[in-house]
This record gives structure tokens, sequence and C-alpha cells, in this order.
């Protein structure tokens, strides 16, 4: 895989948002650890991951078009866009600006403030909110679109999340002087040590307000029910989860919402068992069928299925129904079913199919005490 996020996610470096999430689906199914024959799986879905995360946010978008992928990787290791310094009223980048220029400048064109403290970070996104669904297997092998209902926090439409209602009076606040933050220095054996944290009189707006709102209690958020619709791929398994883009928590600076993720719980079928894109089931045939072979049919979750069992078929045998198994999660072609052949032993018989039996075991040579478990020697014989 190329170092280029563009080529990573596979698209033009106009590509808008939402050709980048579909590249990203794409790519990250192609190669989840979970799924993938890979041997380089997991790093490559790192990559895959971390270039739809630049490319998603503008700010890091833009820099990264500036600066380029090696610059802007330095740009990252140094704390250049994750809320580092390079040192107090220092510049985050280092001096990589080279002869062409200085890439506190070009920094300070993008964020709208050069080197270190002059910076300022977008607004940060909401919180990821997690909750489960439970399906069929027959959900899993046809992928289906499930209605479910989620109690989140949502931005108070009274207040437009702002905490206040429009008419509230409003005025600087006293302990921070409208800066949104209060810096504390403290002396200790190795120095003076300098704190900044957000002013708690204010929240960190800056601004005190005489009224809180009434239905979010001055919070911005309130918790009300919603109907989401969730597109249930074919051949996904128990235990992974799917990801909805910008349904979690609203954000408290102003920023998109987080993402819903669902863990999917795929409950057990009694026909099948699972693993991975195979089936199993166990195929309860009686003793002539597996001695002269028999047409028999088969569950399938398609339907029914003819399988001949072959004459002289042991119990315990397995046979294998090429195809009939799981859709592989976007991947092509499905996996297999695992026919397991069980020999039944009948509980009663009529006289006739006694007296067959009883011919069969001398024709072989078997003393059988028919009184005394004789049916259970003949099951454990088989």
């Amino acid at each position: 895989m190329t170092d280029d996020f563009y080529d990573i996610l596979g698209v033009s470096r106009d590509a808008d948002e939402d050709a980048i999430k579909s590249a990203f689906r794409k790519k990250a199914a192609k190669y989840h650890p979970d799924v993938s024959d890979d041997p380089n799986a997991e790093e490559k879905f790192k990559q895959v991951k971390k270039a739809k995360e630049v490319l998603s946010d503008d700010e890091k978008r833009q820099a990264y078009d500036q600066l380029g992928h090696e610059r802007f990787e330095e740009a990252e290791k140094r704390g250049g866009f994750d809320g580092g310094r390079g040192g107090v009223g220092g510049d985050p980048f280092g001096n990589m600006g080279g002869a062409g220029g200085n890439i506190g400048d070009i920094f300070d064109q993008f964020f709208g403030g050069g080197g270190g403290n002059g910076r300022r970070r977008g607004p940060r996104p909401g919180k990821d909110l997690q909750t489960r669904m439970t399906i069929s297997l027959e959900d899993a092998y046809h992928g289906v679109e499930k209605q479910m209902t989620v109690t989140r926090p949502e931005q108070c439409d009274d207040c437009n999340g702002t905490g206040h209602p429009p008419s509230a009076d409003s005025r600087t606040c006293p302990a921070c002087n409208g800066q949104g933050q209060r810096t504390t220095v403290q002396q200790t054996p190795l120095g003076r040590v300098q704190q900044t944290q957000p002013c708690r009189e204010c929240e960190g707006t800056g601004t005190i307000h005489s009224e809180t709102c009434s239905s979010c209690r001055g919070n911005g958020t309130v918790r009300n029910e919603t109907q989401l619709t969730v597109d249930i791929p074919a051949g996904i398994q128990d235990g992974q989860t799917l990801r909805l883009e910008r349904e979690g928590a609203p954000s408290e600076s102003g920023g998109p919402n987080g993402d819903l993720l669902v863990e999917i719980t795929v409950e057990d079928h009694p026909e099948f068992e699972r693993d991975g894109a195979d089936l199993h089931h166990r195929l309860a045939v009686s003793f002539p069928q597996v001695v002269f072979g028999a047409e028999v049919e088969v569950p399938t979750m398609d339907g029914a299925a003819t399988f001949d069992v072959p004459a002289g078929t042991q119990s315990g045998e397995q046979f294998r129904l090429r195809g009939k198994g799981m859709p592989r999660l976007q991947r092509r072609g499905d996996g297999d079913l695992f026919v397991h052949v069980q020999v039944v032993t009948p509980e009663s018989m009529n006289d006739e199919q006694r007296k067959a039996l009883e011919a069969f075991a001398e024709a072989g040579g078997e003393e059988i005490d028919v009184k005394e478990g004789f049916f259970e020697k003949l099951k454990h014989s088989f």
C-alpha cells in the first residue's frame, strides 16, 4: 500500500465527503482483520482508518494537501494536530520550513494562528455511543434493514443547545474576564508549573447568563427516543460492530455529532452451527439408508436441497456442500455447508423388523442376547 492517503482510499484529490466515506467502507471491509486473508490486513486496515480520519477533517485535509504526506506525518509526531505544543511560545512543527518558508506561516494561513500559542483547534465532535442489536441467522445470511429505537442525548430545541433561553441577559464572566479559562501557577521542587483549565464559573464560555433553559436545565442536551434504520450487511458475524456515522451524542463545542456503534448478536439456529462463513448440520439417517445409500433432503439457508448418502456411509462421516454456507462479508463467494451423518437407532420395532435384524446379526456371526441389551449393543456396534 502506498503512503499517500488519497491512494490508500482510491479516491481523487477533489473527492467529496460522501466519496471518501464510501471508499473507506469498501477498503475497511476488504482489510478488516476479522475477515481478510491478507497477511498484512491489520496494518492496511490501520492505514485505511488513518486516511479516512485525515481526509474527513476539513482542517487536517487542508494541511495535508499543503504540506504533503511526509511533512504532515512529521507534524503530527511533533503534536501539530493533537493539541501538543513544541514549548511555550514555540513552533509545534519544529524547524521544518527549510529555505522555502516557515511551517508556522502555513499553519497560520489555514488555522488562524501561527506557531504554538496562536494556534486554535476546531470544534471537537460529540462522543460515540454504543448499543446492541440481536438478529437471526437468516437476517445475517440475506442482509436486511432493521429498525431500532435508541435513547440518546440530543441538542435541546428550546435553547438550540446553548443551555439558556434566547431572552436571557448575558455578561462577561468575572472569574475569567471572558477568557473562558483560568491559569494557575504552582511552585514545585522542579520549578514553577503553570496550568490552564476551563473556567468553572462559565464552563469555558467566557459568558454568564441570567437564567438557564428549563427544558435541559442548562446542559444544552435532552434525552430523546429516536428510531433509526440499520443496514445489516449479508455475512455479518456475531460480535461485529456497525458504525452509524453522526448518530451519536452532540458536540459540546459546535462540532459534528459522534457516531453510534451497534454491536451485533446473531442468535443460535436450531438446524445449523456456524463457523465463520461455513455452516454445520447434523443429518439423522436410518441404518438401511447408510447401508444401501439413499437420496435425502438437507436444510440450507435457501431451502431444502437433495443430498445423496453413499452406500456404506459410516455414522459421524462428514460431507461438504460447496457454496451452501454463509456469504463472506463484503467479499465474493459463500462458505460451505458441512453435513455430519448420524445413524439413528430405532427405539422400538415391529416383529417383522425385529426378525430381519436378528437374521442380519446372525448372518454376520454376532452372538447377541436379545433379552439383555440387544438394541443398545447394536447401537454401539455402528
